[in-house]
């Protein structure tokens, strides 16, 4: 009789879907707030990433409840582990972009839980990553994602629900981790070996930090150009431009899942340039605006449409090497 099938492995990374969906979320919700766009949409797309979520959330749990220590080995892992950090970091975005607006007691009390998990867990993998050394080789941007982005999303989260004092805080993490992390992991890719092609989506992680701290710093001190924000916007610029050179790179891979890093990291490019637009009001600002939007939209349903794609043909979740079968005793012989 043939033993029932286990669950195919559901790789951390896939929890980038929901993130960079909720990415174009924002980029609506910041069209929303300066009137451009119908909130409507925004939270269409917020609601379609937290199904995500919670369906690979799902998935995640039937994969790892029938194999013990799968989710040891996942969170120890030195190539999937920091992304990880995105089954929280999500929710936390989305219940302070979309929950507390209409429910503010309810969404603040929860983002307030998500930011504690946020903070624990980018606690945990930095402790990780000293009590076991890291290779060298084996970092990569996704590293980027436990306290450089779960510090920023954070901060960003606690100030849309009203929590100044709280997303300072949270903002010094975020950005603290982004010097010390960011050094060592530019130096990497600078002198290290080339990332494996799987990896090499996860280079794009380079543009989200500045553009995600431009949206916590003008969630916190308001739509107004000061010295930080140039400071934040101008090594923004210099990682965006550096994306150019790599872009030969990008066109030899073919489709795969680590395709999602590319759309939070842009996305978060799109709506700190945006609030930008805004807060200097160029002339044709809204024009600009407009044209970021349509692009990040095309940009991310592209990949979106793709996966879709590649999910009806069985080729986007990985399947397990056929199990090998138990070794036979030989028949006796008269």
């Amino acid at each position: 009789m043939p033993s029932r099938q286990l669950p195919r492995k559901i790789p951390l990374n896939f929890f980038a879907i929901p993130f960079g969906l909720l990415g174009l979320g924002d980029c609506w919700f910041v069209a929303a707030k300066f009137s451009l766009a119908p909130v409507a949409i925004a939270d269409v797309l917020t609601a379609i990433a937290a199904l995500i979520w919670l369906t690979i959330m799902i998935a995640y749990v039937r994969y790892a409840r029938p194999r013990p220590g799968a989710l040891v080995a996942d969170l120890t892992d030195p190539i999937a582990s920091p992304f990880a950090a995105l089954a929280v970091i999500m929710p936390m975005l989305a219940v302070a972009d979309a929950v507390y607006p209409h429910a503010h007691d309810l969404g603040r009390v929860v983002t307030d839980l998500l930011i504690a998990g946020t903070v624990l867990s980018g606690g945990w993998f930095t402790g990780q990553w000293i009590y076991r050394p890291l290779a060298f080789q084996s970092m990569h941007p996704g590293y980027f994602l436990p306290t450089v982005a779960g510090g920023l999303v954070a901060s960003a989260s606690a100030a849309l629900v009203g929590q100044t004092a709280l997303a300072e805080v949270l903002f010094g993490l975020g950005i603290i981790s982004w010097l010390t992390l960011g050094s060592i992991i530019l130096g990497r890719l600078q002198l290290g070996p080339a990332l494996p092609p799987p990896l090499m989506p996860t280079i794009a992680i380079e543009v989200a930090p500045a553009g995600v701290a431009t949206f916590a710093y003008f969630a916190i001190h308001g739509d107004r150009i000061s010295e930080p924000a140039a400071l934040i916007a101008g090594y923004g610029v210099l990682m965006v431009l550096a994306q150019l050179r790599l872009l030969p790179g990008y066109l030899r891979l073919p489709f795969m899942p680590s395709f999602w890093a590319f759309t939070f990291s842009w996305s978060a490019v799109v709506f700190g340039s945006m609030l930008w637009l805004h807060a200097g009001h160029p002339a044709g600002w809204r024009v600009y605006t407009y044209l970021l939007l349509a692009a990040i939209t095309a940009f991310v349903g592209a990949i979106a449409a793709r996966t879709v794609i590649a999910l009806r043909r069985g080729q986007f979740i990985p399947i397990p090497p056929p199990a090998t079968p138990p070794a036979t005793e030989p028949a006796a012989t008269a």
